[in-house]
């Protein structure tokens, strides 16, 4: 399939809407935690078993996507997002015989694996586009693309309650609603294939900015031996656990948090809850990322894993007193996980170039599937341990949430660590760009 070149004319401005429609679909991992409650109530399932399909699903898309970068620079973004099509409808649908058949491995199987593997290549199909279609603001494009990320389950998370709620919440309910889920994603994320477009030989269209090769490039083999690649790895990783761990347990843990209080949250409140960390998580996105074109990137971590850090610490001393700071908290760390997404594809750009971005960022997300584990793991797994304990409320969290302040300091350390690409890494610079002697070598953030 050859990537779909832009006719004359053709307005950069349509492109992030085709970026949209796939990432709104595919974010609809965040809203698993709706599905968590019955599939344990059906299934007879613990809340470390029912994590399992996400927990897959979030391996799977750092996998394919460090694996399948070079594929999608080499064969263009609608080739990638017709692969993520594909596969993330064909996830659901198996996911629903696993629930009509009461057989949870192919509900794992099929939204872990198969639709993880879709989550994946379409993370990433439009980041390298739309670099080079907005290289004069980087930042604030990948964040409208990744912010639909973020807010796919400010839209799943009430539609997957309601159906759930029409249907039943035993396991032929659940079963529909993954069949429902399936298919209309397909048709959603069909009209990003066909509007997707790249740039006319790779040229931006715009005058203002650096063209697309000026600069240090570094090719993805090269920068997966530098130390830089290392440390954003690291950040992204400690950044992702932090806000991976209150998501994908965001609808039980506040109905926990305030169990014992005399005003209890509601199966409903607590969906509510979910779309609004999700609405947080997509504004973070575009909000953050926007934010590091004017104030630099490694600054803007520097506010990703320091005030998130204090805002765990908050939660964990003061959050079962307020019902609003502990939402207020969470919604800053949902914030600050959604920006840390939209900003490191510029954050890499930075430092690596516009060649092979799109690769190197693939490369990069095995941070989120490691994160993936981890974040889901932490939580779940003590929150289990210290129910058999006989603790019940807040006390589920405590030490999950001071494990999460010990893992954002790191990532803060790390950050501070990042220096300029030594030259050795350099790619030689193209001719035509070796005989102009108005570029000069871009500086890191």
């Amino acid at each position: 399939m050859s990537p779909p070149v832009a006719p004359p004319g053709w307005s950069r401005w349509l492109v992030p809407p085709a970026a949209l429609s796939v990432h709104l679909s595919i974010g609809q991992a965040y809203a698993w935690s709706v599905f968590k409650p019955p599939l344990e109530s059906a299934l007879g399932l613990s809340g470390t078993q029912s994590a399992l399909p996400f927990q897959l699903g979030i391996v799977m898309l750092g996998l394919s996507a460090a694996f399948g970068g070079t594929l999608v620079e080499r064969n263009g973004p609608r080739w990638a997002m017709t692969v993520a099509l594909v596969c993330f409808s064909t996830g659901f649908l198996i996911a629903s015989l696993g629930a009509a058949t009461e057989q949870y491995w192919l509900i794992v199987f099929g939204y872990g694996f198969v639709g993880g593997i879709g989550l994946g290549i379409g993370y990433i199909s439009p980041v390298s586009t739309l670099i080079k279609w907005f290289p004069d603001r980087p930042g604030m494009a990948t964040g409208i693309a990744i912010m639909g990320f973020g807010g796919g389950a400010l839209i799943a998370s009430p539609w997957s309650a309601q159906m759930l709620k029409s249907f039943g919440s035993d396991s032929s309910g659940i079963a529909l609603a993954f069949l429902v889920h399936g298919l209309s994603y397909a048709v959603f994320m069909t009209l990003g294939v066909l509007l997707v477009r790249v740039p006319r030989g790779d040229k931006p269209p715009v005058k203002a900015g650096p063209a697309p090769l000026d600069g240090v490039q570094v090719s993805a083999n090269s920068a997966v031996r530098t130390p830089q690649f290392w440390c954003l790895w690291v950040v992204l990783c400690m950044n992702v656990t932090a806000g991976i761990g209150i998501l994908e347990k965001a609808a039980p843990m506040i109905t926990d948090f305030f169990a014992d209080t005399s005003t209890p949250v509601s199966v409903s409140a607590a969906a509510g809850f979910v779309a609004l960390l999700s609405a947080a998580n997509m504004a973070g996105r575009i909000g953050w990322s926007s934010t590091s074109d004017l104030i630099g990137r490694k600054n803007i971590y520097r506010v990703y894993l320091g005030v998130g850090a204090i805002m765990y610490l908050l939660i964990s001393q003061f959050g079962d007193s307020s019902k609003p700071l502990f939402i207020v908290c969470a919604l800053v760390i949902l914030s600050f996980y959604g920006g840390g997404f939209a900003t490191i594809p510029a954050y890499l750009k930075d430092l690596f170039g516009t060649y092979q971005v799109g690769a190197i960022h693939g490369r990069l997300l095995t941070a989120w599937s490691t994160a993936g584990v981890l974040g889901p793991l932490i939580v779940n797994w003590i929150a289990d341990r210290q129910k058999e304990a006989g603790k019940h409320g807040a006390q589920l969290y405590d030490t999950s949430f001071l494990i999460m302040i010990g893992l954002l300091v790191v990532g803060f350390v790390a950050n501070e660590l990042v220096r300029p690409v030594h030259a050795r890494h350099h790619i030689p610079a193209p001719r035509e760009a070796a005989d102009d002697d108005s570029v000069q070598p871009q500086q890191s953030a």
